[in-house]
């Protein structure tokens, strides 16, 4: 293989991950807690996008209990929309691991 034919293929690679950055952007995806009394929509490069909060967990008194929901809904949210970029860099590279490559994604 010579160089030109590398490039070629590093430059294709490369706008199939500019490709899929954008494609990530516009994915919506929900993490809950509290049996969905707390839910926190990301889209797929983890910024978030709305927290929903039941009027049931309001309580003044209960302030500790609800921001540990809101941590645990955030955190799953991220957690799927790191997930999803997973999947979507396995299907770019065909399931070879490349170092440092899903960072690129998924900060």
């Amino acid at each position: 293989m010579d160089l030109s034919s590398i490039m070629e293929q590093a430059r294709n690679m490369q706008e199939k991950m500019a490709k899929i950055q954008q494609d990530l952007a516009s994915k919506v995806i929900t993490g809950s807690a509290g049996g969905g009394m707390v839910t926190v929509t990301v889209n797929g490069k983890a910024d978030i996008l709305s927290i929903n909060i039941e009027k049931a967990v309001i309580d003044p008194d209960e302030k500790d209990m609800l921001q540990d929901l809101i941590v645990a809904a955030t955190n799953d949210a991220v957690r799927r929309a790191r997930e999803l970029g997973k999947e979507e860099m396995t299907q770019l590279t065909g399931g070879l691991n490349i170092p440092g490559i899903s960072n690129i994604l998924n900060p």
